[in-house]
């Protein structure tokens, strides 16, 4: 199964958690620190589990997350 790793632009978040919500794999929870606007920014809680779909980035409103996919060797 392929791994991915999703990296969040504190900044750019806003907290407003369509990306946890869009999460399949349950991989993503807010972190509990606020940005320097005040919001409450997510982070990888179960970076284990992450497929690398990208269906948190593509939610995304805000364009504040990048997937990245490990390749496989074959």
């Amino acid at each position: 199964m392929p791994r991915g790793t999703v990296v969040i632009d504190a900044e750019r978040c806003k907290g407003c958690g369509l990306c946890i919500a869009a999460c399949p794999q349950k991989v993503l929870a807010f972190s509990g620190t606020l940005n320097p606007s005040g919001y409450d920014v997510v982070r990888m809680e179960n970076p284990e589990a992450c497929v690398g779909c990208a269906f948190c980035a593509l939610t995304c409103p805000d364009i504040a997350i990048t997937v990245y996919r490990e390749k496989k060797n074959a």
